[in-house]
């Protein structure tokens, strides 16, 4: 198994990328003021100074949707990759090698694992082989019949690069799995499964090959269709260190590479169906490999485009689907976001309804799906009899809690007023009725402008503040909350005078802390710049204070309750109200 990359290396790769230029090489960024703004990536607001980028803490932010991180998070969600992969990319452009730790002995070993890379390249010399056996198997007459037969032309085949995989048990294995390595490599991939003891056979046999693509275009995983009635009818990759099943979507690459700006994407449930409609020049579909529409795939989908129109069986089943998508969906619904859903006639699916009615009557349909506005209220209503008070009561019991996931926003205001419409009741009736109001939620949030969160959210924005500082051994005793944390973020900066804010969070991304730091890292704390090492300094020696006050009081209580003290305790009292004076 590959080591893990040393934490060192991590900070170095984050100190030695210029977020600045990092964000500016994918989003155009203005310069205002001491920082940079733009248009954010994430979401699809029209704010064109959302999104800020500070060069001094080499951290991003945005106001509107709340995307923050540092150079390594910013690679991460815009090019939708995970961690290791985002670190290779940043080292890849400073031209440097990824080491690795030998958890055996400690020591750095600098290539001495399997490199991704090696995976992606192995996926790709797959997907030709793939296509190669669909022109010059034995069976190459019998796919391309099938598919002539679906209706799709070898120009549609070539643009998704589809292939066969050979009916044989060890076609794949005999081509690829050269020495033990690649044996390994290719069963960590997917493509082979071992057998109870040795050996190993392909795991996808006589079947129609779909690749599957991430956002950068490398072949990550294999959909696999049988050609006659057989089951499993498609067969996926399993999860892999490249393939997360529920955050990916079929299709998507070919969208972003037809689309500079996309307009809508319409989700459907199969590989055949986004083909399909491709070939009939719908060319914005995209599928969610055989899982529910999640909130990884909303959150995805919402970057790319601010239309999406979500596409199931018109069925119960169909309708349910559709319901949990929209439940994963309420928390990024924002404005100038849109998401409707369409529903099919019974028995068709995207591909056989296009290739019966065509692009016109399918476009048609598409117009005519359902708001989530109307499909929520339209499925809360089925569920009640509105014509009695009760019913109404248990609308409300239904509605609220559904609603209160959506954020601020107009669109949350109009959902209220159907609410409201709904139950007959005045606007001051519902606020009565939500679990907690805004101005509650306000108040919320002043409450929380503690002394431990306002020291340690000026230590994440000015790391310098703490450099040199001396130890505090007073506060290993204290049992104060946040304190271990602040002592944690202190150990770092005393130590590091150039480190920036972006530098100090990555030591906590995989904690539970991480994102209440992050929060705290852009919290408007109302410190001036001018004060802010001043304001830390005091609130760290009132914290020492209420150290003193808390041994002077234990000694004097020990006192007090009849336990004479010792000669050694009665000096630390002494010399403590000495210097409580002094204070």
């Amino acid at each position: 198994m590959a080591g893990r990359i040393p934490r060192q290396f991590i900070d170095d790769l984050i100190a030695r990328t210029d977020i600045v230029d990092l964000i500016d090489s994918r989003v155009k960024l203005k310069k205002k003021g001491k920082d940079y703004r733009a248009r954010c990536p994430f979401h699809n607001g029209n704010n064109d100074s959302s999104f800020s980028v500070s060069a001094d803490k080499q951290f991003y932010h945005c106001f509107n949707c709340g995307a923050s991180g540092n150079a390594l998070s910013f690679v991460m969600e815009y090019d939708g990759i995970e961690f290791v992969d985002a670190v290779e990319t940043l080292a890849e452009q400073l031209s440097i090698e990824v080491p690795r730790e030998d958890i055996g002995n400690g020591k750095t070993v600098v290539n001495n694992y399997v490199d991704r890379k090696d995976l992606y390249q192995l996926m790709a010399e797959i997907t030709i082989f793939y296509q190669q056996q669909l022109r010059s198997h034995k069976n190459s007459e019998k796919v391309i019949n099938y598919l002539k037969g679906r209706g799709l032309s070898g120009e549609t085949v070539k643009y998704f690069k589809i292939g066969y995989a050979p009916d044989g048990w060890d076609e794949l294995r005999k081509r690829f799995a050269l020495t033990a390595q690649l044996e390994k490599q290719l069963i960590d991939i997917g493509m082979l499964i071992a057998k109870d003891k040795t050996g190993s056979y392909d795991r996808f046999r006589d079947r129609l090959m779909f690749p599957i693509h991430d956002r950068r275009g490398r072949v990550i995983g294999f959909g696999g269709r049988v050609l006659d009635n057989q089951e499993p009818k498609y067969l996926n990759s399993p999860e892999t260190p490249i393939f997360h099943k529920g955050k990916e979507l079929y299709g998507l690459y070919q969208v972003k590479q037809t689309h500079k700006e996309i307009q809508r994407i319409l989700v459907v449930e199969g590989y055949m169906d986004v083909v399909a409609l491709e070939q009939f020049a719908i060319n914005y579909a995209v599928a969610s490999l055989g899982t529910s529409t999640s909130s990884d795939h909303i959150q995805t989908l919402f970057r790319h485009s601010s239309e999406i129109i979500c596409c199931f069986d018109g069925d119960k089943a169909g309708r349910n689907a559709a319901w949990r998508a929209l439940e994963n969906a309420l928390p990024y619904i924002q404005d100038g976001r849109t998401l409707r859903f369409m529903f099919l006639p019974d028995g068709e699916d995207p591909d056989s309804l296009i290739q019966k009615q065509g692009k016109q009557a399918f476009e048609q349909l598409i117009a005519e799906a359902l708001p989530l506005s109307d499909f929520l209220f339209q499925q809360l209503l089925s569920k009640v009899d509105m014509s009695t008070s009760d019913s109404k009561s248990k609308l409300a019991q239904l509605a609220i809690p559904l609603l209160e996931q959506l954020p601020e926003s107009v669109f949350r205001q109009m959902m209220d007023e159907k609410l409201i419409n709904l139950l007959g009741i005045e606007k001051e009736g519902l606020k009565k009725l939500l679990p907690r109001s805004q101005e509650q939620n306000k108040n919320k949030i002043k409450q929380k402008a503690t002394p431990m969160r306002l020291a340690i959210s000026v230590l994440l924005q000015h790391p310098n503040v703490a450099f040199d500082l001396p130890l505090f051994p007073e506060f290993q005793e204290m049992n104060l909350p946040g304190l271990p944390l602040l002592n944690s973020l202190l150990e770092i900066c005393r130590n590091s005078p150039n480190i920036t804010t972006g530098q100090l969070l990555e030591h906590w991304r995989d904690a539970p802390e991480y994102k209440q730091l992050q929060t705290l890292a852009i919290w408007e704390n109302n410190i001036d710049d001018d004060n802010y090492e001043a304001f830390f300094l005091d609130t760290l020696e009132n914290f020492l204070n209420l150290h003193l006050q808390y041994k002077i009081e234990y000694l004097k209580q020990k006192a007090r309750t009849g336990n004479a003290l010792t000669s050694e305790e009665t000096q630390q009292l002494a010399a403590l109200l000495v210097e409580q004076k002094q204070h």
